[in-house]
């Protein structure tokens, strides 16, 4: 049976996230201080007792995300599950890569919250604040969005930007260009199509700033194989070489991320069980309507991480 481990992206952080892992084990309170340490400042105490507002802010829900899956995977370590052995692919949505790098032995989680730092001020900085937007073009497939993206963009950005699962897709770019995506895909038969609370249009050309501060940032890191292959999203298949995940972690900046064509890989690969570690339960849904012969289960709380252990002692 094959399974892959996920890692969630942004949205799915919330306030008190990771807070019982970090009082239930040593080892995924260590994280959260690894981290701390790291960014040199108490991101832990906004993580668990600050404001929400704050906390989504993109430059902290990175870390602050990461940080919840590491936890979380620390936590089902300490209950004696060895994750190079337990899964034979890593996949995360977005900043979830570098969780899934992490997770598999690639970045140190020191390295990975630096990065998601500096990912979450550069890609914030890139745009001016209401020149750019997102939108979830819901009840369209992905060609039909992609070909509204492209209508819509009329000389300006206006880019399939996740492919999330057969009825999601986002779109990004510039704002006007945005709403007009909107009203095209309403027009196309979209069941919904609704602008995102974002702060800036990610995976997009308008994000190239961010991008060149990402390749310098990823020069001067170690970054190792992985004990297990990443999906990228940008590629929707398996890699494990140093230099070219390098790279993809900057490509990924601009680029879409193909979620549900990295799960339809992961199905392809013999992929029959998904567990998602860290916060909330958003990418078990995706999977769930990419795939419904795929089992999904979520790893988030001490109980979660009991009854994970206990699932995969076999291994």
């Amino acid at each position: 049976m094959g399974r892959a481990f996920v890692f969630p992206g942004q949205g799915a952080q919330v306030i008190g996230m990771g807070a019982d892992l970090a009082a239930a084990y040593p080892a995924a309170r260590a994280v959260f201080d690894e981290v701390d340490e790291a960014l040199g400042e108490k991101l832990s105490t906004l993580i668990w007792e600050g404001d929400q507002d704050a906390l989504t802010l993109t430059e902290n829900a990175q870390p602050a995300l990461m940080a919840t899956s590491l936890a979380a995977l620390r936590a089902l370590e300490a209950e004696g599950v060895d994750p190079a052995r337990a899964a034979s692919l890593v996949a995360g949505h977005s900043l979830g890569e570098y969780s899934a790098l992490a997770a598999a032995g690639a970045l140190s989680i020191a390295d990975a919250a630096r990065l998601l730092r500096i990912r979450g001020r550069a890609m914030q900085q890139a745009v001016p604040v209401g020149v750019g937007a997102m939108a979830a073009l819901l009840g369209l497939d992905f060609e039909t969005a992609r070909a509204v993206a492209q209508e819509a963009a009329a000389g300006e950005v206006c880019q399939a930007a996740n492919d999330n699962d057969p009825g999601q897709v986002v779109v990004s770019g510039h704002r006007t260009a945005v709403e007009r995506a909107v009203e095209l895909a309403t027009a196309r038969g979209a069941k919904r199509a609704i602008l995102l609370p974002v702060s800036a249009p990610f995976h997009c050309a308008l994000m190239a700033p961010a991008a060149e501060v990402m390749a310098e940032a990823l020069a001067d890191v170690s970054l190792t194989a992985p004990v297990v292959p990443l999906v990228a999203n940008v590629r929707a298949a398996a890699v494990t070489d140093p230099a070219e995940i390098r790279a993809l972690l900057v490509e990924q900046v601009t680029g879409s991320v193909r979620w549900r064509e990295s799960v339809l890989y992961m199905a392809g690969e013999g992929v029959t069980e998904v567990w998602e570690i860290g916060a909330g339960k958003a990418l078990s849904g995706m999977i769930r309507r990419i795939d419904r012969e795929i089992a999904c289960r979520t790893v988030g709380s001490p109980d979660e991480v009991v009854a994970a252990a206990a699932a995969l002692s076999g291994d």
